[in-house]
């Protein structure tokens, strides 16, 4: 299943994989591992308590994974996270990346979620892949020119492709 900018999925079937493609972006991936639920989102920007309420902020997107988490049997003191995202891919325009990126450690910590993977920053972007019952992730580095992983993160594609060896990390 795959999450685009400003979706959240919410997951309780075995087998789904939940994906995205992030440049800027930041995906939060949280689960109960206890329950087998977990869920990802994919937000633009941070926001703040004066955001409108558009899931492309992450004060709303996190706002609504969790309580969609509890709502499927996740119990809030065993939630864990992974976050994904929030590189500097175009270099001429502010580093949105890095706000994204802080906003969402600072959420998970204020929440007492602890984020026991990340990786954020840099300039490249990221296919990430992220199995809710267990809390397994795995990214992909995409190509640092690649102009099509900007317009990515906005569609959903046709079918999941399976990403090469090179270049990938695996987080457990």
């Amino acid at each position: 299943m795959h999450v685009v900018q400003g979706e959240y999925a919410v997951v309780t079937e075995p087998g789904v994989v939940l994906t995205t493609i992030l440049g800027s972006c930041v995906a939060t991936c949280l689960w109960d591992p206890m329950a087998g639920v977990g869920g990802m989102n994919h937000f633009l920007l941070p926001g703040d308590e004066h955001s409108s309420d558009s899931m492309k902020y992450g004060v709303n997107s996190m706002e609504l994974l969790v309580n969609g988490l509890l709502q499927q049997g996740a119990i809030r003191s065993r939630l864990q996270g992974k976050l994904f995202g929030g590189a500097h891919v175009i270099h001429n325009l502010s580093d949105i990346g890095a706000k994204n990126a802080e906003f969402a450690l600072k959420f998970l910590k204020l929440e007492n979620i602890p984020c026991v993977g990340q990786s954020m920053g840099g300039d490249r972007a990221r296919r990430v892949r992220f199995w809710p019952q267990n809390g397994r992730a795995a990214q992909m580095l995409l190509e640092a020119s690649s102009p099509e992983a900007l317009s990515a993160e906005r569609i959903r594609p046709a079918a999941p492709q399976a990403p090469s060896a090179a270049g990938s990390i695996e987080l457990f």
